[in-house]
């Protein structure tokens, strides 16, 4: 639909634009979502913050296959809708970035203002003392700790967990805090079950408040955590546009729906808002 790619061009060419995205902008980089065409959501329940807190077993069980998972998150590299919005901010154009994804691959493709409402996958908190430690080098001790771990990747998921039977991880040995010697080491993500740190959903909401338009991209707004910005920024008379693949649970506060790829159709727009050489309009949109 051409009119759909000219209406968001309308939209982006006014400025003040907030973009919200979702795990269907990282798909093209190999991290499946959990409810768009490459959801996993049907045979993975993801890990909960009173599951891990609480069952050693359970805490096992995500660093075995969460330590897997790191090393194919860590090789990610930012596919052409991140680096179209990094392009959109650079134009000035998009002023802020909230991202729902842990993934890290807005900054990797150079945006600015980037605000991660979940936290990142690279960095790892003591859950005792509250240091921060990268995950580079908590994986280093986990190397160090498990010499002799192997195990066959069948997927990664959207958190950095993977599938991986019971059996391969009996023996696999989660490691403590480097710095207090005894903490419990979680990744510095917010789990499903656990709360978004109040003064970041504050930052979010202000941001949102001040923009002229709220882009979202590739998500289901499935859950409340970032389907609220959209609901605020409808209340508040702000303009939402909506683009992903499938339905998603904030329709109904859309002022425009498009039903894309990303990939093809995030760098269609930026050529388009941005100028530079004629733009093929991809097929479908």
């Amino acid at each position: 639909m051409t009119e759909s790619l000219d209406a968001l061009t309308s939209l982006l060419a006014g400025g003040q634009v907030v973009v919200l995205s979702g795990a269907g902008l990282s798909t093209e980089s190999g991290i499946p979502d959990y409810r768009g065409p490459s959801g996993v959501a049907r045979r993975h329940t993801p890990m909960t913050f009173q599951a891990f807190t609480r069952d050693p077993v359970a805490r096992r069980r995500y660093w075995a296959r969460s330590h897997l998972g790191w090393r194919l998150i860590a090789r990610a590299a930012p596919n052409a809708g991140h680096r179209a919005v990094a392009r959109l901010q650079h134009a000035g154009l998009v002023d802020a970035v909230i991202t729902q994804n842990v993934d890290g691959l807005h900054g990797a493709a150079g945006s600015g203002s980037v605000v991660e409402l979940h936290g990142r996958l690279d960095e790892v908190t003591c859950l005792d003392c509250g240091n921060l430690t990268s995950r580079e080098e908590v994986d280093r001790r986990l190397r160090e700790a498990n010499p002799d771990f192997v195990a066959r990747v069948a997927a990664v998921n959207p958190d950095g967990d993977v599938d991986l039977p019971d059996e391969q991880v009996a023996a696999f040995r989660p490691v403590d805090c480097g710095i207090c010697g005894t903490g419990m080491l979680k990744p510095d993500v917010v789990f499903f079950g656990e709360t978004v740190p109040p003064q970041r959903v504050a930052h979010c909401f202000a941001l949102v408040e001040r923009a002229r338009a709220v882009l979202v991209l590739g998500s289901s707004l499935t859950v409340m955590s970032g389907r609220r910005f959209v609901i605020r920024a409808a209340k508040g008379g702000i303009p939402v546009a909506i683009v992903n693949q499938g339905p998603t649970r904030g329709d109904g506060y859309g002022a425009l729906r498009v039903d894309a790829p990303l990939g093809a159709l995030l760098p269609a727009l930026a050529e388009r808002v941005t100028g530079g050489a004629a733009v093929v309009t991809p097929a479908g949109v």
